[in-house]
């Protein structure tokens, strides 16, 4: 019963990396699809004026995450 019970547990946390992974990554498409950078032609340039710099602001902007957040392998959000 004790073995049952593990492998029913480890087979849980599994399915639930899965989403948390799934989840992560629908989120990050949407941010970067929504993003009004991406729909620039020249947008490795800098803003020529400042009503154009607020509209590419406008969007989700990316935010480094702290130090502790970036150590031991975890996901940047």
């Amino acid at each position: 019963m004790n073995r049952t019970t593990s492998a029913l547990a480890r087979f849980a946390r599994r399915i639930a990396g899965i989403m948390a992974e799934c989840d992560y990554a629908q989120r990050r498409m949407l941010a970067l699809r929504t993003m009004p950078d991406t729909y620039l032609p020249h947008r490795d340039r800098a803003p020529e004026n400042y009503a154009e710099f607020l509209y590419r602001t406008s969007g989700a902007l990316r935010q480094e995450p702290a130090a502790a957040g970036r150590a031991h392998g975890r996901l940047v959000r």
